[in-house]
């Protein structure tokens, strides 16, 4: 796997995403070179949230049917409520999630991101956190939840809330450094 100079990162969004936990991210990613690819069901732009409010817009870059995992180095899955909510009903969001995670590379979920981790059946036995209304759901799949900033498990990296997304980033950053120089 590359640097974070040469990775290449996907975010799997779609309407109702929390627009600081996209956005912040991608940003932060692309400033420190990395090559970051939106998807969503459709390429027309989605709506971002604030909280209860409308936010920004983006254009997806691509469409989920078009992912192909082996051009990607590490996924972000953003929260808000009705996008993760939205992303678990659909087969192709789902099986991107649990062939990431297979995969080994590093997966990152914050706030009601980790939705998307329990419908592809990917945290039972894993230590994550999130927001706190999706605690129950996780630990009904079989994790370990704590109430911390940041939480990484493997290949998993977790978060609850916009304010932790600075660790957030740091996390992921973090793991895919050591997924690149760790041994072939």
């Amino acid at each position: 796997m590359p640097a974070i100079e040469q990775s290449r990162i996907l975010i799997v969004a779609t309407d109702g995403f929390e627009q600081s936990e996209l956005f912040e991210p991608r940003q932060k990613l692309l400033d420190a070179g990395a090559s970051v690819t939106l998807a969503s069901p459709g390429t027309d732009p989605i709506q971002g949230m604030e909280h209860d409010k409308k936010g920004d817009t983006i254009r997806p870059d691509i469409t989920l049917d078009a992912v192909r995992i082996d051009d990607y180095d590490g996924l972000i899955l953003p929260g808000g409520v009705a996008n993760p909510d939205t992303l678990r009903m659909n087969d192709k969001a789902v099986g991107i999630v649990r062939d990431f995670v297979a995969s080994g590379k590093p997966v990152a979920a914050i706030c009601h991101g980790p939705w998307l981790l329990v419908e592809a059946g990917c945290v039972s036995g894993r230590t994550v956190t999130s927001w706190p209304s999706v605690r129950t759901d996780l630990a009904n799949a079989g994790a370990q939840v704590v109430d911390q900033p940041v939480v990484v498990d493997g290949n998993l990296i977790t978060s609850r809330k916009p304010d932790d997304i600075p660790a957030f980033v740091e996390a992921f950053r973090k793991a895919m450094t050591e997924s690149a120089t760790a041994p072939a």
